[in-house]
């Protein structure tokens, strides 16, 4: 399977990312005195800006363009607003629930616990990151993996985490139920989705 290796802090800085809003921490070198002038940018065209938007959307959740694409067409084809639709989808990845429910500090880290099968839907093991969850799912930390020393040293953090209002909180059995599918206001992305359409309706 492809994955992207590119340095996290390097991408983050070029698509103007906090690397915090990654869920990354600590020193970084986003910020340098060094050749100030390099940092002196040239406006960027109409094209570049809508790239920009669909490299930093991809970066975000992960995902390369061939699957992208094909969220895209889905997009389209869903009644709604086409990038709006678009955001929905990516939300409501597997990895990235089990991101918003705050058992991995970052997205990335979310793709490995589920690869590792470590989360169940609806009481069957799932471990393919890009399960699309749907109004009325229930992902849980199976039973199984709750022992495990990293779980144990994330109840206290699941405990206080604030869900967004789209998963309900099931602290008592470390599980979450999907309620209703994100809309915009739920997605602190920031990004300007209808760039994203104007660059694939050329």
């Amino acid at each position: 399977m492809a994955k992207n290796t590119q340095p996290i802090v390097k991408r983050c800085k070029a698509l103007d990312i906090s690397p915090a809003f990654m869920g990354y921490s600590g020193k970084t070198k986003m910020d340098t005195i060094r050749n100030p002038k390099g940092q002196m940018r040239r406006k960027q065209s109409e094209y570049a800006l809508q790239l920009k938007e669909k490299q930093k959307v991809k970066f975000v959740y992960g995902v390369l363009e061939k699957q992208f694409r094909m969220y895209y067409e889905k997009a389209v084809k869903a009644p709604g607003i086409t990038g709006e639709n678009l955001l929905s989808i990516l939300e409501t990845r597997l990895d990235n629930v089990v991101y918003r429910m705050g058992w991995a500090k970052t997205r990335k880290e979310a793709r490995q616990l589920v690869n590792h099968a470590h989360f169940t839907v609806n009481g069957k093991k799932v471990n393919i990151p890009s399960y699309r969850v749907k109004v009325g799912d229930v992902v849980a930390l199976r039973e199984k993996s709750r022992g495990y020393e990293k779980f144990k040293d994330m109840v206290e953090v699941v405990t206080g985490a604030t869900y967004p209002k789209w998963l309900e909180k099931d602290v008592a059995n470390f599980a979450a139920k999907v309620i209703a599918m994100p809309d915009r206001a739920d997605i602190d992305l920031p990004v300007e989705e209808h760039l994203i359409v104007e660059l694939y309706s050329k």
